[in-house]
């Protein structure tokens, strides 16, 4: 990636075996009583030039953890809360009471900050020494990449999601490489596969489990694509290791035939999807199947996947608990072992966070890596498609599939390929930690993660080293702030002609914060971009990896009374989010990936 070096994120299985704490205590934890309560209180925040700020271990900077005390709300109050929000009068006082006392106003718009803004997120090509890697060579197409992808696989590697599928069940969990193997062997068909997934989909789709994996899945269309690839095997011409294999595409993301809904009931109307996104594109020009537009939450505008429209898809580790979101159907696809990869889109860790539920990984690479050329504008500075996949192996193979090649070769940074077959261990790796902002999470999650990161450093020698990374808080409301602006004003076109009763219950809440934002307060978020860049990259000077849990809680119990109208669920909200900012208003590269207590 054209920065100084990976910024990874660990993910968190949901617990399969006992019962855990779904919230957690908000109180900032800091022994500076006087600090917390000159936070909180009436004093918009003054903030010191980024480079007098300590970024060590022993660093006075105040932690502050998301103060939220908000109920859950759902069903009849969503409704009654929507209804005086959106009064003429009253809801510009209501909305006016709530934003009064918010750490937005202290902690962002009406700061005082010394840096000017900084709007876009891309990083300049540094040719930085990587170990154990393959530089692709400039102007393949999509398929030859994948062919230089699968030179850096190990010969034979199981999916580790292959442990949880009982042996009697006829679904195997197969990553790309075993249906290659399978396809040019004989063994199965990329239409006997695609009949197979096609069934499964519809008994997902039933009352029976009521999954809501899909929006759209025309069952002519995927057997056409994979009686085309068929036809390939049999004549001994595969596009690439990707002939045949199912593909899950976000509805979020163009590809025809299907129109692009973003999971609402009106958007595919009012804006035609009339070509394949770039990323589809190039899937479909390594063979891939596209299998379908997954399920989402309605504009990406949340983080539980609850749909009121398409229904809200469920975990398939526990039918009752969320698969988190926005991605949450591409999460839950790949999680029940119908596709062994998918296409999100991620704005606020909207493919690492469903990934981390669903225990799946999630990949969110460089900005400017992928192009977003096909993709809903919901967000221009902080979105861009990732990668949902069963192993980090699959993810590469995909990943070296819709790279964005397009840009002329000066502009372009250099494809580096993880060597995978390399027997030894890429070492002297050094992961940054922030103590206060990692052990804010539940005690499993904690657990789970510390032990993850004595493992690295027994086995393959990997240091931890502690650092601060200030103002966690105010850059999570910072991107608030800019992914909200950013949503409004992309819609903005469709929103004024479109009537309020075809938005869900909670997006109407969602809709009407974001337009309260002020020019100010977008702008000052700008400057704590700035900020934020800084610091990280001065991280990165010490570290090849900022280290962390994916989500504060575990997957959450699905209610019922939220089914139909969403649910303003703030506490698990914020939680499920809190790791995941960086990422995305900064353009770095985060990857989240499976660790278990075992």
């Amino acid at each position: 990636p054209p920065i100084l070096s990976f910024s990874g994120l660990l993910g968190i299985l949901p617990d399969r075996h006992r019962s855990c704490p779904l919230y957690l205590s908000w109180s900032p934890r800091d022994s500076d009583a006087a600090a917390a309560m000159g936070v909180f209180g009436s004093s918009a925040k003054v903030y010191r030039p980024a480079p007098e700020v300590d970024l060590g271990p022993g660093s006075g900077e105040l932690y502050i953890s998301p103060n939220v005390k908000a109920p859950r709300v759902a069903g009849l109050l969503v409704k009654i809360f929507v209804w005086v929000l959106e009064m003429p009068v009253v809801g510009w006082v209501l909305l006016y009471i709530l934003k009064k006392d918010n750490l937005i106003n202290k902690l962002v718009s009406e700061a005082e900050i010394p840096e000017p803004p900084l709007f876009t997120s891309t990083h300049r090509w540094e040719d930085t020494p990587e170990q154990n890697v393959s530089l692709t060579k400039p102007g393949l197409s999509p398929a030859e990449r994948v062919r230089e992808a699968v030179d850096c696989l190990p010969t034979r590697l199981e999916s580790p999601l292959a442990a949880d599928v009982p042996p009697s069940s006829s679904l195997k969990r197969w990553t790309i490489m075993d249906f290659s193997r399978a396809y040019s062997s004989g063994e199965t068909t990329p239409v006997q596969v695609a009949k197979r997934f096609l069934a499964a989909v519809k008994e997902c789709s039933g009352p029976t489990m009521n999954m809501a994996f899909f929006i759209s899945c025309d069952p002519e269309d995927v057997l056409k694509q994979a009686e085309e690839s068929t036809l390939r095997y049999q004549t001994g011409t595969p596009l690439s290791v990707m002939d045949g294999v199912l593909v899950a595409v976000k509805d979020e993301i163009d590809c025809l035939p299907y129109p692009t809904t973003g999971g609402t009931r009106w958007l595919g109307k009012a804006r035609p999807c009339e070509a394949d996104a770039a990323c589809v594109a190039q899937l479909r020009a390594c063979g891939a199947v596209l299998a379908g537009k997954t399920n989402m939450h309605e504009l990406g505008a949340g983080t539980s996947g609850i749909n009121p429209h398409h229904g809200s898809a469920r975990n398939p580790y526990n039918v009752g608990k969320v698969a988190g979101g926005s991605s949450s159907g591409s999460a839950a696809v790949v999680c029940a072992g119908l596709c062994p990869v998918a296409l999100g889109v991620d704005g606020g860790g909207s493919v690492r966070m469903p990934a981390a539920l669903c225990g799946v990984v999630g990949f969110k690479p460089t900005a400017g890596r992928l192009s977003n050329a096909g993709v809903l504008p919901l967000n221009w500075t902080v979105g861009m498609a990732g990668i949902l996949a069963g192993t980090v192996e699959d993810a590469v193979v995909a990943y070296s599939a819709i790279v964005d090649q397009s840009q002329p070769s000066y502009l372009r940074p250099e494809l580096n390929l993880p060597m995978l077959t390399s027997t030894p261990s890429i070492s002297n790796v050094r992961l940054a930690k922030y103590g206060k902002w990692f052990n804010d999470s539940s005690e499993d999650i904690r657990t789970c993660c510390d032990k993850a990161l004595q493992t690295l450093r027994a086995q393959y020698g990997w240091e931890t080293l502690d650092v601060t990374v200030p103002e966690i808080e105010e850059m999570r409301l910072a991107h608030y702030v800019t992914i909200g602006s950013e949503c409004t004003a992309s819609l903005a076109k469709y929103l004024d002609k479109l009537k309020r009763s075809e938005i869900g219950w909670d997006v109407r809440v969602a809709l009407g914060v974001y337009g309260s934002f002020s020019s100010r307060a977008y702008l000052n978020s700008q400057r704590l971009r700035n900020r934020q860049m800084f610091f990280h990259k001065e991280i990165f000077k010490t570290a090849d990896v900022i280290v962390s849990p994916m989500t504060g809680v575990t997957a959450y119990t699905l209610q019922d009374d939220a089914l139909s109208s969403g649910e303003l669920d703030y506490i698990n909200g914020a939680a499920l989010i809190r790791y995941s900012i960086a990422g995305n208003f900064l353009g770095l590269p985060a990857i989240t990936v499976m660790v278990t207590d075992i």
